[in-house]
């Protein structure tokens, strides 16, 4: 266990000194969520109505959605990265010394985590620029940082899949772009209730509206209800769904 956690970390270190070299990754990264929340708070809020209980300022309304698309557009260079490392021979050259095999995944699910949070920071800052407010307590702060945190690790583990498997670039990272768009058919930017039947019936019983939810009332100091429960399990269930596909994928290609 000692020696994979050194191996881990020695690579970990890697990646993470590409990603100081390169912080245009994490700048781009957040650009697009940037984007949308500048849109949908300055052009669209003021048409929108969230509803009784609802924030009165729409930016506190779509943090949460505009956080969970900033991190389905993250793990997609988590795919990328490690389909840049199976193309250019460096799996073959670990596979060569004496190191922990399972370090190289772990080393990139590090860096996924720690590029999203940082990704996540620059959004809140924005979003405090723009008029977010809160008055939660260092306990809800936390309980949003630990649900996001295992959202990421599960959508992570999930971006592996592609990065081991595709053959192109394209297909590497073009999984992300359906869970990007998710956020969009939930309660991340309206009330379900305003939505039609078949829509509606999709957007409640999908992840990521229990996980806005969630956010939303901790952020508001609101009853969170059965929401985080749900929330916990989509989490939880990704991940070890897709942690048992990856490994099953990476097994296939050193073997």
């Amino acid at each position: 266990m000692r020696h994979t956690l050194a191996d881990t970390g020695t690579l970990l270190g890697r990646s993470l000194r590409h990603i100081t070299r390169s912080p245009d990754t994490i700048i781009t990264t957040a650009l697009t969520p940037i984007a949308m929340m500048l849109l949908f708070v300055y052009v669209l809020g003021g048409a929108i109505r969230t509803g009784p209980g609802s924030p009165d300022n729409y930016v506190n309304y779509v943090l949460p959605g505009i956080m969970i698309m900033a991190i389905a557009s993250g793990i997609a260079y988590t795919a990328l990265r490690l389909f840049t490392d199976m193309k250019g021979g460096i799996f073959e050259r670990f596979q060569s010394m004496p190191i922990a095999r399972s370090a190289v995944l772990w080393a990139h699910v590090g860096t996924s985590m720690v590029a999203n949070m940082l990704t996540l920071v620059i959004i809140m800052a924005v979003a405090f620029l723009m008029g977010f407010r809160t008055s939660a307590g260092l306990g809800a702060w936390l309980a949003v940082a630990g649900i996001l945190a295992l959202l990421t690790l599960a959508l992570t583990w999930l971006a592996i899949i592609p990065g081991l498997a595709a053959s192109t670039m394209e297909g590497a990272t073009g999984f992300s772009y359906p869970l990007i768009f998710l956020p969009f058919i939930s309660s991340a930017f309206a009330p379900t209730d305003t939505m039609p039947g078949p829509v509606r019936a999709f957007a409640e019983n999908q992840p990521v509206t229990s996980i806005v939810n969630t956010i939303q009332a901790l952020f508001a100091e609101r009853p969170v209800g059965d929401d985080i429960w749900i929330a916990l399990a989509w989490c939880v269930g990704i991940l070890v769904v897709a942690y048992v596909f990856a490994m099953a994928a990476y097994r296939r290609k050193i073997s």
